[in-house]
């Protein structure tokens, strides 16, 4: 029963209360997979401007309309139900690739080819079985929810009906049934934002709040704040733009709640939250002073790493793969903990890769 849960959890002291809301982080953060990590993630700002996605983890099969002054949307599930706040993470990761291959000055299109695993990576998900079966839902939903609209990306304001990904297909997987490689089609509406660079940069812990609506105000302060001190806005308004389904009464609380554990932990990312009365205040945390610069030509890498290093990149020069490598992470400002590891995992993208340099 929910009271006895209530109990237990009263009853398991103060080390309980005191953990973090955040997600843990799954993988190794300098464990070099894919440019998300050296490129900012961004999201587009038309779905962070308006509740695309449920904050249901159950399938929401609910329909829904959203108007704003002149501007509305419609979004209606498919049987899987409503694409969700945590399927966005997928979008979010390919935007983040398109918007890098443009400021490397390389051609795109709304097709991608990804790795499934990097992807899983990237957004800090689970890599077990059960993670790849969690990604094909998320494709279906995607692709299966319906949003009919006149809000404007790159530009074009048009009536139009569309899905937020076209196509989703395993290009390879493996013996077990584990998609290895995909391929998404984004639609237009989605690349539109990304050619028009109506794009904002998010924080990396975005990807490790664990509650739908923690997300959703973090993405609206996002849009919303900017380079302003504060940005206020009245609790049902911002109730209807989060796309929450909970009454004004259930939603205070859950926001109170949030504003709390933000409070005790910090947790969340660039933005803190208030209410005064029926109206919610939205302002940029204060900034942590920038980190003493890293000395890049100092990271000691041991022979073994150097073994290992031309062992997945035969016929490379390991010297030259290593004056690349530290060429890229002093470029890219990336802090490496563990140098041996993040060293040989450049060296298998050399040799996986032999046109990818930097």
């Amino acid at each position: 029963m929910v009271g006895d849960n209530t109990k237990a959890e009263d009853q398991a002291g103060d080390g309980a209360k005191e953990r973090s809301p955040l997600l843990p982080i799954r993988h190794e953060a300098d464990f070099f997979v894919c440019d998300v990590f050296d490129a900012g993630l961004k999201g587009d700002r038309a779905s962070m401007e308006h509740p695309i996605f449920s904050l249901s983890k159950r399938p929401d099969m609910k329909p829904r309309k959203y108007e704003n002054g002149d501007k509305w949307a419609k979004i209606t599930p498919s049987a899987k139900g409503l694409a969700t706040v945590f399927d966005r993470d997928v979008l979010i990761y390919c935007i983040s690739q398109l918007i890098a291959a443009v400021n490397d000055g390389r051609r795109i299109s709304r097709t991608l080819k990804l790795r499934a695993h990097d992807l899983l990576v990237a957004t800090n998900r689970d890599t077990s079985g059960r993670g790849y079966l969690q990604l094909r839902e998320t494709f279906l939903r995607l692709q299966g929810t319906q949003i009919e609209t006149n809000v404007v990306t790159g530009g074009h304001e048009t009536w139009d009906v569309f899905s937020l990904i076209d196509r989703a297909r395993i290009v390879r997987e493996s013996r077990d049934g584990r998609m290895q490689e995909v391929e998404i089609v984004l639609s237009d509406w989605v690349f539109q934002a990304v050619e028009a660079q109506e794009v904002l940069t998010l924080d990396r812990r975005y990807f490790q709040l664990a509650k739908p609506l923690e997300r959703r105000l973090y993405e609206l302060a996002r849009k919303h704040v900017g380079q302003q001190p504060i940005f206020r806005i009245g609790l049902e308004k911002l109730r209807i733009k989060c796309g929450s389904q909970s009454t004004t009464k259930e939603f205070r609380r859950m926001l109170q709640a949030i504003i709390e554990d933000d409070a005790r932990h910090d947790h969340m990312p660039g933005y803190s939250f208030a209410m005064v009365g029926d109206i919610v205040e939205m302002r940029t945390k204060q900034q942590a002073p920038s980190p003493p610069p890293l000395a890049y030509d100092r990271l000691r890498l041991s022979a073994e790493a150097y073994d290992e290093g031309r062992r997945n990149a035969p016929g490379w020069d390991i010297h030259a793969i290593e004056k690349d490598w530290r060429g890229w992470i002093a470029k890219k400002s990336i802090p490496v903990r563990t140098p041996d590891k993040h060293f040989v995992a450049f060296c298998k993208r050399r040799g996986k890769y032999p046109g990818f340099l930097v």
